[in-house]
């Protein structure tokens, strides 16, 4: 190599350097990513005890990575280049067929693992109320016949035989959801490109959990299917950088006239704050996070109301899986309250007390199960 051309890579170099660094000095910075459908990492406050700790640092590169200027045409630009020499995976999101997104699960932390186990079975000698409880498998188990060949996938069924061995005197099982879902794995039950299940994939989990709930589940047949948006892309599309795939369709199935919703939140000086909500907001088929339609997204505290008087109240104590499984809830129950701990920090059996509740189910997919550090409260 000439001397003359070693010269010219380095002012190439170092030009491209300067002008990515002026590029980020001069875009400001944003709060939100729609692409990727969360809040970004904000400029870290410094303090001496920051640097000292690590975290300012820590911070920081994080905060620089999430700001960093054309973050979304990079990311993509990088997915197109791992699949453009063989590989099958880009920011822990494998390529499978059928133009199918699939989030890779991982060995969970098994102390973690331990500790939810712990605090369900807490909750369960508390409530004073019949419990029962659910795992919802994800595509990584249900679909796995479409990773990549040799891709590596931890079995979520250890995550299952280890609940359901500690569990087993403590609450009601809904097993059929490990037999139900695979049985209809050739259909439509999980978005292409989102970690959720479809509608229809919630109509089969609902049908599965009735053994559990005491109720006996309308025929699919009983619903007319109505396509609300063909352009969703879901969470595991933006979190994967890949932009070949097609969208996924949204559906829904349950009317939701006589229905009504309330958001329960606080005020900046803590006094409770009503927010009326819908069964399906239609506001968000406008946005990128079209999954928010069912309830109106996420909510600390949300109670549905059927207006079927004589039927139970259930609390479900759930994610964000319970948003399209609850329409099809509505017929059995008078009053549906969700909890979701991630917001919440009450005490669930005092709020069995206070409202009067008939029976709660624990419903988490596998894992949101895994890794949630918020369970803790449900034993309180």
């Amino acid at each position: 190599m000439s001397k003359k051309y070693s010269v010219f890579l380095t002012v190439l170099f170092c030009g491209f350097l300067g002008l990515m660094v002026t590029a980020n000095a001069l875009t400001p910075d944003r709060d939100f990513s729609e692409v990727e459908n969360r809040a970004l990492a904000q400029r870290p406050a410094l303090s001496w005890k920051a640097v000292r700790s690590g975290e300012f640092m820590s911070n920081y590169e994080t905060y620089t990575t999430d700001q960093f200027a054309g973050r979304d045409g990079w990311t993509a630009a990088k997915a197109y280049m791992e699949k453009a020499v063989g590989k099958q995976e880009n920011n822990g999101v494998y390529f499978c067929d059928d133009s199918t997104l699939i989030s890779r699960f991982e060995e969970p932390d098994q102390k973690r693992l331990e500790n939810n186990i712990k605090y369900v079975s807490q909750f369960a000698e508390k409530a004073g109320v019949p419990v029962s409880f659910g795992l919802i498998p994800t595509q990584a188990y249900v679909w796995a016949d479409r990773l990549p060949q040799g891709a590596p996938n931890y079995d979520q069924s250890q995550v299952y035989s280890a609940v359901t061995g500690a569990l087993a005197d403590k609450v009601t099982l809904a097993d059929p959801l490990w037999t139900t879902l695979p049985a209809h794995k050739d259909q439509p039950i999980f978005y292409r490109t989102d970690h959720h299940w479809t509608s229809l994939g919630a109509y089969y989990g609902y049908a599965a959990l009735g053994q559990a709930l005491g109720y006996e589940p309308l025929p699919l047949e009983t619903y007319t299917k109505t396509t609300v948006s063909t352009e969703f892309y879901g969470t595991v599309f933006s979190s994967s950088g890949v932009r070949w795939v097609k969208p996924d369709e949204m559906d829904i199935y349950v009317p939701e006239e006589g229905i009504t919703v309330t958001s329960h939140t606080y005020d900046s000086k803590g006094n409770p704050v009503e927010e009326p909500r819908q069964l399906y907001d239609e506001s968000y088929l406008a946005k990128k996070d079209k999954y928010s339609m069912f309830l109106g997204g996420q909510q600390s505290l949300g109670v549905v109301k059927t207006g079927n008087t004589d039927k139970p109240k259930l609390l479900l104590i759930r994610d964000s899986y319970s948003d399209s499984l609850v329409p099809f809830l509505t017929p059995h129950f008078s009053e549906i309250h969700l909890m979701d701990f991630r917001y919440c920090k009450l005490s669930p059996s005092q709020y069995i007390q206070d409202n009067g509740i008939d029976q709660a189910l624990v419903l988490y997919s596998v894992p949101n199960f895994c890794s949630d550090a918020n369970l803790l409260w449900i034993g309180r």
